[in-house]
């Protein structure tokens, strides 16, 4: 079982999360804008294991290098998305005046695969279409789509890697998973499975 916390960061209003699991106390954070003093006091001094990156876009990746170093956690990504790690030209950051602070995976992952947080297991689906190498992370009753799934929308894809059809695939994918999850997505608000799929007209 998981608590999950969540802020609005940076001038994209992105949306980070801390998960922690219950009985161990382990926690991982989904995507990191920054290393703010508002990133710094919302993680206060979690036992962070993690940083489950949804796609590699600078606006979820700032501050990566840095929360690396202070809380000695392992960075997760796609191995379609790891370079943009280190690459502000295929972070964006370079076109769009973002930060970018080079950096490297720890964990590469792909669809299928597992991440143990204490007594948590944490899916991963493989999500392209906004990025290549796009992924979910899904974890008790709640998914966290990044720039996947939006509130009855979902994420551009006309950036170098985006595909409206593969976009469109993954969101087909995630209207059949089988329970009415919460989706947490990487910017606005929250919802839930059920509801996107009865609205967001890209899920029909």
């Amino acid at each position: 079982m998981i608590n999950v916390k969540s802020v609005c960061l940076g001038e994209l209003g992105n949306n980070c999360y801390l998960l922690t699991d219950v009985q161990s106390g382990k926690a991982a954070l989904v995507d990191c804008t920054d290393v703010s003093e508002k990133m710094l006091s919302f993680v206060e001094n979690a036992d962070l294991e993690y940083i489950l990156l949804t796609h590699g876009h600078y606006d979820h990746i700032g501050g990566v290098k840095e929360m690396k170093e202070r809380f000695h956690a392992k960075a997760v990504i796609s191995a379609a998305d790891a370079p943009m790690l280190s690459s502000s030209k295929l972070s964006l950051a370079a076109f769009c005046g973002g930060v970018h602070n080079d950096t490297n995976a720890d964990i590469l992952v792909k669809e299928g695969d597992v991440i143990q947080l204490g007594e948590t297991e944490i899916k991963v689906m493989e999500t392209p279409g906004h990025t290549k190498g796009g992924v979910c992370y899904i974890a008790d009753n709640a998914v966290f789509t990044g720039d996947t799934l939006f509130f009855c929308s979902c994420g551009r894809t006309d950036f170098p890697g985006g595909s409206f059809e593969e976009i469109k695939n993954s969101l087909h994918r995630l209207a059949a998973l089988d329970k009415n999850y919460k989706i947490y997505p990487g910017h606005e608000a929250f919802s839930t499975l059920d509801f996107e799929k009865q609205n967001n007209p890209y899920m029909r």
